[in-house]
C-alpha cells in the first residue's frame, strides 16, 4: 500500500514538472518577426536600406541587361545594308535593336565619309555615354554595402553600452541577463550583414556585366571599322 502511494505521489510530481517545463518552453517560444524586431532601433535604417537595395536591384538588371544586349545578326544587317548603298536602312536596322550596341553603331553610320579616327571616336564617345548609363546609381550599392553592415555594427555597440549601464544600476551581473541583452542587439549585426553582402554582390555582378559589354561593344566598332573600310569582305 506504501509503495502504491509513492507511486501516485512521483507520477503526479512528474506530471506537473512537465507541465511546467511545457508551459516554459510555450513562454518562450516566438516567432521570427518577433526575433528580428528585438534587434532595436537601428534595424530601422537597415530595413529602410534593405528594400531600397532591392529597387535598385531591380532597376538596374531591368535597364542594363535590356541595353548591353549584343544582337549577334545586326552587324551582319547592318553591312548587307551597306554593301547595297542603303544608308538609311543601316541606320533603321540600328535603331531597331534598341540596345546600346545599336546606338553606337548608329553613331558610326551616321559619321560615314569621314576619316576613320574621327569615326571611331564618335563610336567610342556613344560608348562611353551608354557604358556611363549603365553604371549610373551602381556607386549607390557600393556605397549600402559599405554602410549597412556600420548601422548594425552602431546597434550592437549602443546595445552593450546599455547592458552595462543597466549592469552598474542594478548591479545584476547574472549571465542571463547578460547574454539575453546581447543576443538582441547583435541581431542588428547580423541583419547590416546581411543587408551588406546583398548590395556588395549585386555591385559586382552588374559591374562585370559592364565589363562584359564593354569589350564586346569594342568587338562591333572594330567589326564596323572593318566594314566600311573593306566592303565586301575585300580589302583595298
Amino acid at each position: 500500500m506504501m509503495n502504491f502511494f509513492l507511486q501516485v505521489q512521483n507520477d503526479t510530481i512528474a506530471k506537473a514538472t512537465g507541465a511546467v517545463i511545457e508551459g516554459a518552453v510555450k513562454t518562450n517560444e516566438i516567432t521570427v518577426l518577433e526575433f528580428i524586431f528585438k534587434g532595436g532601433f537601428f534595424l530601422i535604417p537597415i530595413a529602410l536600406l534593405l528594400f531600397y537595395t532591392f529597387y535598385l536591384i531591380i532597376e538596374r538588371y531591368l535597364y542594363i541587361y535590356k541595353r548591353a544586349v549584343i544582337d549577334p545578326f545586326l552587324i551582319r544587317d547592318i553591312r548587307e545594308n551597306l554593301n547595297a548603298g542603303n544608308l538609311d536602312g543601316a541606320v533603321n536596322s540600328a535603331e531597331r535593336s534598341g540596345t546600346a550596341s545599336g546606338y553606337v553603331l548608329r553613331e558610326g553610320i551616321l559619321t560615314i565619309g569621314r576619316p576613320i579616327s574621327e569615326i571611331e571616336s564618335n563610336m567610342e564617345r556613344a560608348a562611353n555615354i551608354e557604358i556611363g548609363g549603365m553604371e549610373r546609381k551602381l556607386g549607390q550599392l557600393g556605397l549600402i554595402a559599405g554602410i549597412a553592415p556600420t548601422f548594425g555594427f552602431i546597434g550592437t555597440i549602443a546595445g552593450v553600452i546599455k547592458i552595462f549601464y543597466s549592469i552598474s544600476q542594478t548591479e545584476d551581473i547574472s549571465i542571463g541577463n547578460i547574454s539575453g541583452g546581447l543576443y538582441e542587439k547583435m541581431i542588428s549585426s547580423g541583419a547590416g550583414l546581411v543587408v551588406g553582402i546583398i548590395a556588395y554582390s549585386a555591385y559586382h555582378l552588374f559591374n562585370g556585366k559592364i565589363d562584359s559589354f564593354a569589350l564586346s561593344i569594342q568587338k562591333q566598332v572594330l567589326d564596323f571599322v572593318n566594314i566600311i573600310q573593306r566592303p565586301n569582305g575585300k580589302t583595298k
